[in-house]
């Protein structure tokens, strides 16, 4: 039955059949992600942010779904939709197929495929992994251009986790993972990696407390899983500043305690998360 899955899905993807030819077997795909939308009515005392917690999402992903929520604000009485997982929606253009789609957006086709149901055509996808943002920013500049010179800890660490997609234990489905777990024990110092802007400092549900730095040119990082939290939202840091302390405060995809550390850039297609370990190599 797999052997039958897995070849469909490579006709696909290769193009050598039809779009109106049907997908993999039935039963063995998931449903789509965009048919698993949840309903949530904004009731009196609600923020974004608190909805956003209460999905274990972030905000941009709740922006991303729902305009009405673009200004920040939940009207109270708006209905609003939550997709299982952070990502964004996407209508897929003319003459695109899977395997262009992916590459667009950075994530693998056999992957995006199967998120989506597998279908052999859709015209509206959901693509994990990928954050909305109100603002077309420009292609960002290479890494090693903008003064991501720095470190996340003050000694180098062993990986328990890195970039991309994994099988969580006892799941069979993938998980995409948008950084990569830095082993370090328990109140050891999180520093930036350069020069910028605190753009958040405070809890992300299954991240704990996180901090997002702002960069020139179009990147940004972020540190999970921190016990303590040293700068708040707005504050200008330099390169090797203490933000915090490693610590494991949210729900850690590694048992053993870490630093989970994100890069992202930011395009048309929101902050997109980029493989770490080119600067984390580097910079050792």
């Amino acid at each position: 039955m797999k052997s039958r899955y897995w070849f469909a899905i490579w006709l696909l993807l290769s193009g050598l059949v039809a779009a109106s030819t049907s997908a993999a077997p039935i039963g063995v795909c998931p449903a789509p992600a965009l048919s698993r939308l949840v309903r949530h009515k904004v009731i009196s005392g609600e923020t974004l942010e608190g909805i956003a917690r209460q999905y274990n999402l972030i905000p941009a992903t709740l922006m991303g779904m729902n305009p009405v929520l673009r200004t920040g604000k939940a009207p109270i009485g708006a209905e609003i939709l939550v997709p299982p997982y952070n990502g964004i929606r996407v209508e897929v253009a003319a003459g695109q197929n899977w395997r262009s789609v992916a590459a667009q957006y950075k994530v693998r086709p056999d992957v995006l495929f199967e998120v989506n149901g597998c279908q052999a055509a859709p015209k509206v996808v959901f693509v994990p992994g990928v954050n909305w943002s109100p603002v077309e920013g420009q292609p960002p500049a290479p890494a090693n251009s903008i003064g991501l010179s720095g470190y996340p800890l003050s000694a180098n660490a062993s990986l328990l986790l890195g970039y991309g997609w994994y099988f969580p234990t006892g799941r069979d489905q993938p998980v995409f993972h948008t950084g990569m777990d830095l082993a370090a024990e328990i109140g050891t110092p999180v520093l930036a990696v350069g020069d910028g802007t605190i753009a958040f400092a405070g809890q992300q549900g299954a991240r704990g407390n996180l901090v997002v730095i702002n960069h020139q040119q179009g990147y940004q990082t972020r540190y999970a899983q921190l016990a303590s939290i040293n700068v708040r939202a707005g504050q200008t840091v330099k390169r090797g500043a203490t933000i915090g302390t490693v610590g494991k405060t949210g729900t850690p995809s590694s048992s053993a305690p870490h630093l989970h550390f994100e890069v992202r850039s930011n395009s048309k297609l929101g902050w997109v998360a980029d493989d770490p370990s080119p600067i984390l190599k580097r910079n050792r």
